[in-house]
């Protein structure tokens, strides 16, 4: 049992010292207390930074270490339920799912996934030195006026979490050759520990003040390999995986079409453009009322191709894609690839790809694919 004051400031301050809420690995071990009650299990609270030690493979000295001021003594580092993993490559932090993220079929949306993907990933920059805008800056990149931006996303959900289960979602970054890094995640349901999701994505460096995208230097390399894993770590095998399926452009005429979209204040980040998420949002608007009402989003793969701007006016669009039977059945868990659900394929998923463009001139902004499973019965 937790003990904690029935008075509001002092119930934040004791939450702030317990174990639960602050870094486990970076805490002295907790000293229980066996009551008749229960079990009382805090620490006493730190005003100093945490370091974080990490090998540096940067080059130098055999079994040399960085250590980085994470910055852990803050009040909401210390309430935040994540940390990095021991061998410090790796970042897991836990969420509870809230009331206003659910959707109509009672679960996370789509776009409270890709939002908790993007709030762990920048935590983990956080946690290891990085900027503190939360967009993994490095000390060179902030010199030069660099950023990276995404170029591809690709997120598969397994088993959307309801209203106030706990998910745990596990992080870690890697190069991706030289034009840029590849960051991946595994989703948990932290209750039972099954993997309830994957995403991966590619990300590319931009000069913050041309808008134009810039090769990785080894200076900017060197100074965020230290955090990589020292062998490739995939959330996804390289091979027989949909995340590197090449999606090609859809032309008119589009079977589904939605028009006036528009870039609200609130869409745009700290970086001045329109936030990741917003265009999955757009893409949906576009899906037919019947796959929403029969069918749950099962993946979607967005290749990001041009920013849009404060006055801009978008376009979805949306047309059915053949299902191949080779990619059906991959897509069918526990399935083994029976005759059966060869036959049934057609009812049970369906796949479509997107396009988003500018109004008027018809310049391409996003290119997308989604997969849909027939919703099981509640």
């Amino acid at each position: 049992m937790l003990k904690v004051s029935c008075n509001a400031a002092e119930q934040v301050h004791s939450l702030a010292q317990c174990r639960f809420f602050g870094p486990p690995k970076s805490k002295p071990r907790p000293v229980f207390t066996r009551r008749r009650v229960g079990v009382s299990f805090c620490n006493p609270t730190t005003k100093s930074p945490v370091l974080a030690v990490v090998s540096d493979r940067s080059g130098g000295a055999e079994g040399a270490t960085a250590q980085v001021d994470t910055g852990l003594g803050s009040l909401a580092d210390r309430l935040r339920l994540g940390s990095l993993t021991e061998d410090g490559l790796s970042y897991k932090e836990k969420f509870i799912v809230r009331c206003y993220e659910v959707g109509i079929n009672k679960t996370a949306t789509v776009e409270t996934i890709a939002n908790l993907l993007q709030e762990v990933g920048c935590n983990h920059a956080q946690s290891v030195g990085f900027s503190t805008d939360g967009f993994a800056t490095t000390t060179t990149m902030r010199k030069l006026h660099l950023i990276w931006v995404t170029a591809r996303m690709h997120i598969e959900i397994y088993k959307y979490p309801a209203w106030s289960d706990v998910v745990e979602i596990e992080t870690w970054c890697q190069s991706e050759g030289r034009i840029g890094t590849r960051r991946d995640w595994i989703l948990k349901d932290y209750a039972t520990g099954e993997v309830i999701g994957r995403a991966t994505s590619k990300w590319v460096m931009m000069n913050e003040d041309t808008r134009r995208l810039q090769k990785v230097s080894d200076d900017v390399r060197d100074e965020y390999l230290v955090f990589c894993p020292r062998e490739l770590r995939l959330a996804f095998p390289e091979q027989n995986n949909s995340s590197l399926r090449k999606i090609p452009k859809l032309e008119d005429p589009a079977e589904y079409h939605t028009q006036g979209l528009v870039p609200r204040r609130a869409d745009f980040d700290m970086n001045q453009h329109v936030n990741n998420v917003t265009y999955i949002g757009w893409v949906l608007e576009s899906i037919p009322q019947e796959t929403i009402d029969s069918h749950e989003l099962q993946s979607i793969t967005l290749d990001y191709r041009r920013e849009c701007q404060h006055d801009d006016i978008v376009e979805s669009l949306t047309s059915v894609e053949a299902i191949e039977e080779r990619d059906s059945i991959h897509s069918l868990n526990g399935t083994n690839g029976s005759a059966a659900v060869a036959e049934n394929k057609q009812q049970y998923c369906r796949q479509f790809l997107h396009l988003l463009r500018l109004s008027g001139d018809g310049l391409e902004i996003n290119r997308g694919r989604t997969e849909w499973r027939k919703k099981s019965p509640r």
